[in-house]
This record gives C-alpha cells, sequence and structure tokens, in this order.
C-alpha cells in the first residue's frame, strides 16, 4: 500500500502535529488561540457590518478597511479551527487536497493582506499629500479596481506552486510538524528535486512582500516630509494620529510573516518550537488585533461600536 501511494502523485493525508514539543500543553495552549480566534472573527465582522451599513463610512480608507477585515475573517477560518482541532481534539489528520488547499488560502490571502496594507499606506499618502485631491484621486471606482488587482495578485502568484506540488511524488513520511500545511512544510515531504519549488517560492515572495514594502516605506517617507512641513504643532500631531493605526498593522503583519518565511528557509539552528510558535502567532494575530487596533484608534468606528454594545443608537 505504502509503495502505491508513494508511486502515485500523492499520499491519502498528511499528519499534522500541532506544536511539537509542547504535546503535554496542547489543551491549555489553544485556550488563547480559541480566544483570538473569537476576537478576529467577531471584531472583523463588526468592523463590516458598521461599514457597509453606514454610508457616510463609505470612503476609500474605510472601504480598504473592510478589504483587510475580509481577508483576515479568510486567513484565520482557514487555519484555526484546524489548529484548534489538533490542540483540543487530537484530530492530526489531514486530507492531502484539504492540505493543499489550506496552502493556497494561507499563501493567497496573505499575500491579499500585503497588498491591502499597500493600497492603505497610498491613500494616507494622497489624503495627506493631496488632501484637496484625495476624493477626486481615489474614487470608489479605484479602491475597487485596486482591490481587485491585489486580489488577482495573490491567486496568480500562489497558484503556480500549488499546481507544481500537486504534480510531485511525495515521501513515505506525511508528518508536518506544524499546526497548518504550509508550502515549505509540505515541500520537504516531496521525493523529488524542488529546487523548481524553492526557487519560486523566493521569487513570488520577494517580488510581493518585497514590492508592497518598499511602496509602503517610499509612501510614508513622503508621508513624514509633508508633515514635518506643517507649520501647526496639532496640525502634525493629527496627521500622525491619522497614520498611528495602519503602522501598527503594518507592524503586526510584517514582523512575524518575515521571521516565519526567513527561518522556514534559512534558520536552520532556530528551535523548532519557536519557529512553529510564530507560525501560529503570523496567522492569529494580525486578524485579531487589527479590529482592535482601529475600534480604539479610529474615531468613526468607535463612536459607532461603543453605542451599539451599550444598546443605544448611535
Amino acid at each position: 500500500m505504502l509503495t502505491l501511494e508513494n508511486s502515485s502523485s500523492h499520499p491519502v493525508s498528511f499528519i499534522l502535529l500541532g506544536i511539537p514539543g509542547l504535546e503535554n500543553s496542547h489543551f491549555w495552549i489553544a485556550f488563547p488561540f480559541c480566544a483570538m480566534y473569537a476576537v478576529a472573527v467577531v471584531g472583523n465582522i463588526t468592523v463590516l457590518h458598521i461599514i457597509r451599513t453606514d454610508n457616510t463610512l463609505h470612503e476609500p480608507m474605510y472601504l480598504f478597511l473592510a478589504m483587510l477585515a475580509f481577508t483576515d475573517l479568510i486567513l484565520s477560518s482557514s487555519s484555526q479551527p484546524k489548529m484548534l482541532a489538533i490542540l483540543w481534539f487530537h484530530a492530526h489528520e489531514i486530507e492531502y487536497h484539504a492540505c493543499l488547499i489550506q496552502v493556497f488560502f494561507i499563501h493567497a490571502f496573505s499575500s491579499v493582506e500585503s497588498g491591502v496594507l499597500m493600497a492603505m499606506a497610498l491613500d494616507r499618502y494622497v489624503a495627506i499629500c493631496f488632501p484637496l485631491r484625495h476624493s477626486t484621486i481615489l474614487t470608489p471606482s479605484v479602491v475597487a479596481k485596486l482591490g481587485a488587482v491585489v486580489m488577482i495578485r495573490g491567486v496568480l502568484w500562489v497558484s503556480p506552486f500549488c499546481i507544481m506540488i500537486s504534480r510531485m511524488p511525495f515521501c513515505p513520511n506525511k508528518v508536518i510538524p506544524q499546526s497548518y500545511c504550509e508550502h515549505m512544510a509540505v515541500l520537504k515531504l516531496v521525493c523529488a528535486d524542488t529546487r523548481v519549488n524553492r526557487g519560486y517560492g523566493l521569487f513570488a515572495a520577494f517580488t510581493v512582500i518585497g514590492f508592497d514594502i518598499i511602496v509602503i516605506g517610499v509612501s510614508y517617507v513622503m508621508i513624514l516630509r509633508a508633515v514635518l512641513q506643517l507649520p501647526s504643532g496639532e496640525a502634525r500631531l493629527k496627521a500622525f494620529g491619522t497614520c498611528a493605526s495602519h503602522l501598527c498593522v503594518i507592524l503586526a503583519f510584517y514582523i512575524p510573516a518575515l521571521f516565519t518565511f526567513l527561518t522556514h528557509r534559512f534558520g536552520r539552528h532556530v528551535p523548532q518550537v519557536v519557529h512553529v510558535m510564530f507560525a501560529n502567532l503570523y496567522i492569529s494575530v494580525p486578524p485579531t488585533l487589527n479590529p482592535i487596533i482601529y475600534a480604539v484608534r479610529t474615531k468613526q468606528i468607535r463612536d459607532r461600536i461603543i453605542p451599539g454594545c451599550c444598546g443605544k443608537d448611535p
């Protein structure tokens, strides 16, 4: 049976270990991850509902925020339920096609999230550097086209390495020492030359994430120059305040993402438990923090959440 499986294109299933080295603590570790997932789902659905029902929030900043909330819902829901099933119910087995689907959704929507953060940086740049032309430059049509481009880019960049993996033979070892299926983790189980896959993975990561980081960096350099030229200290403080939420979200996303990406390829001496925990946090923390950050830092969102929580009309 094993020979038959290995000679075919793929195994029937894989085994996800969860967090290797902390098996005895899986039950308790699941509680904070469950809490983060609950906050991510409730928080992002709330943000989407507020923006959808309030016509005054149908502006570029909030439309991009709605895209971010939708992306976070997909990103967290593609990994967190299975992770909790592993930690609480020892449901370690994942069907082969389900694993590849998880790989696709995690990487495609990570790319989409990076693209949305880039678009939000461009929005802040236009709003601060060209305030009088903001509404004419970033029209709803332009915002929709940016969102479509970001989505299509994520699908087009991720699809090739999912297709390449699906056509490769796998070794008898079917154990993935993580809580979810990730491209490099699955690729390590392939019994064939994977240099093309690895090369394409690096190319896709550097062209997508690298491009987005450069655009974000240039946007904020231009924003900083414009803000420092403002005559009023109060105006400068207000301008910095409008960017603070976005900067917090950027750091929450890129720091664990870059750590996970680099340790998978170059961090041979990083303890496995550290790598796996950062990989879990990369999937869990941004979708949890984003709605909290915007609820606290954005007055328009906060003013609609508090009355709703108190049972009053906004």
